[in-house]
């Protein structure tokens, strides 16, 4: 867990970077150095080779066989090639191994050279290809000790010096082949390790790219999405306020005062919520911008006086308990109100009445916003008028039907739907939410609007 919260918010080449770290990290000092330089490793592996074969090159030198001690040194120089060759290494020295052992028997380690190519061959192919590998590397000299034991080779070692009976030579070979055939399996298992170990921390390296390549794409997503929302409302009440100002101020000037007041407060709340949106971290005192999502309570009061202010006739009711005390959640309920209010004032012609209300049951929200306005046809509607369509003459183009669609995402977090259409004159938008950890369900209290016309 804690590995992947380094790369959740991160993109795609930060999550791949801290993943290697980590990973370096896990190794320590001295496997790092040899992961990094692997000629090294190779070197270091020859050289372990060498001193496991050094008494047999030794003694085959003193007793005159010259030739197990070169082919000794071919198969540690061959050692060199595992990485590339892992294949024929390993088939290479299977062979060899038989012609040591023939050329000087019961010499000591002479099968460590199959530890390391059986091992590189493990690492680089699948589990079934390298235990394949390993029964047929492995066969070869098994089966020479077997014969030398009990088959038409067995007077053609050399017996223990010692006069030691048959017996004792027969379990002498049991227990060499037995020891080489397990040696070779603990070697394939080693690798067999090292290759699931690289392929699971591969596996973490892409699953933590493509969650931070979501993350980053389901960010973006959500910046648009509260951006529209942020400059689709404040714009659209900042122009209906100016409009109404420059009416307002040659009959009204007190009047014109508070519609400029208004103004000036959604054009700051605006500038909050876009430093809060996209992240800013100074704001004009030099100190942290909030990021915390909006408090839905009194907010959503203060938006519904905004839009009373803009010029709208708003009637809100609240039916049932309060909605659930969870900021995501009521910043959706905000969201979508502000939306649908925002089309309202845009789109709607001749509006008489703008119902608001709020009904809560149980574990489900319901969110109605209905006018008694007229818009003009538009072609982000199916029927005209209504979010989507433009009115002549007011600057406002038709819409694109991102605010609908908007909607729609912030329902579906909370298994809710969205349905907007016309309905009688004006329009209608019923947006359905459900908040799953509620209690059971309340009896609904009665309806208390808290509605005034402007």
């Amino acid at each position: 867990m804690n590995e992947a919260a380094l790369v959740r918010d991160a993109p795609a080449s930060q999550a791949d970077a801290s993943l290697a770290e980590i990973t370096a990290k896990r190794r320590g000092l001295l496997r790092r150095y040899l992961y990094q330089h692997p000629r090294v490793m190779d070197g270091v592996v020859v050289f372990s080779y060498a001193l496991l074969v050094a008494p047999t090159v030794v003694d085959s030198v003193m007793s005159g066989a010259w030739l197990a001690a070169a082919l000794l040194f071919v198969v540690a120089g061959a050692l060199f090639f595992r990485r590339s060759h892992s294949v024929a290494l390993a088939a290479f020295v299977a062979v060899m191994e038989v012609a040591v052992t023939l050329l000087h028997p019961w010499g000591s380690n002479v099968s460590a050279g199959l530890w390391f190519s059986l091992y590189a061959v493990a690492v680089v192919h699948t589990r079934r290809f390298a235990l394949v590998a390993m029964a047929a590397a492995t066969a070869p000299l098994a089966l020479l000790y077997l014969l030398a034991a009990v088959g038409p080779m067995e007077n053609s070692f050399v017996h223990d010096a010692g006069g030691n009976p048959g017996d004792f030579h027969l379990l002498t070979s049991i227990a060499t082949g037995a020891t080489i055939a397990l040696s070779n399996v603990i070697a394939t298992g080693i690798g067999i390790s090292v290759r699931q170990r690289r392929e699971h921390e591969q596996e973490i390296a892409a699953w933590a790219a493509r969650t931070a390549s979501l993350a980053s794409v389901n960010e973006r997503n959500r910046i648009a999405r509260e951006m529209h929302d942020v400059v689709a409302h404040s714009l659209t009440v900042m122009v209906s306020l100016s409009d109404g100002a420059a009416v307002v101020v040659r009959k009204s000037p007190d009047r014109a005062g508070e519609v400029l007041g208004e103004l000036s407060r959604t054009g700051r709340t605006a500038l909050a919520d876009m430093r809060r949106v996209l992240g800013v971290l100074r704001d004009d005192a030099g100190g942290t911008a909030p990021r915390l999502p909006l408090a839905s309570g009194d907010s959503l009061a203060k938006l519904l006086e905004g839009f009373r202010t803009a010029g709208l006739p708003l009637h809100y009711s609240h039916t049932g308990p309060a909605l659930p005390d969870d900021a995501a959640f009521q910043l959706t309920v905000y969201r979508i109100v502000q939306e649908s209010l925002t089309n309202v004032l845009r789109y709607g012609r001749s509006l008489g009445r703008v119902d608001v209300g709020i009904v809560r049951a149980g574990s489900t929200v319901t969110i109605e916003v209905l006018d008694d306005g007229a818009g003009v046809p538009g072609p982000g509607t199916s029927d005209g008028g209504g979010p989507g369509s433009g009115l002549p003459g007011s600057g406002v183009g038709p819409g694109s039907g991102q605010g609908l669609a908007g909607m729609a995402e912030r329902a579906r977090i909370y298994a809710g739907t969205v349905v907007a259409g016309r309905r009688g004159r004006g329009w209608r938008v019923c947006a359905v939410l459900t908040w799953p950890a509620d209690e059971p369900a309340e009896a609904p209290q009665p309806s208390t609007p808290t509605a005034r016309h402007t």
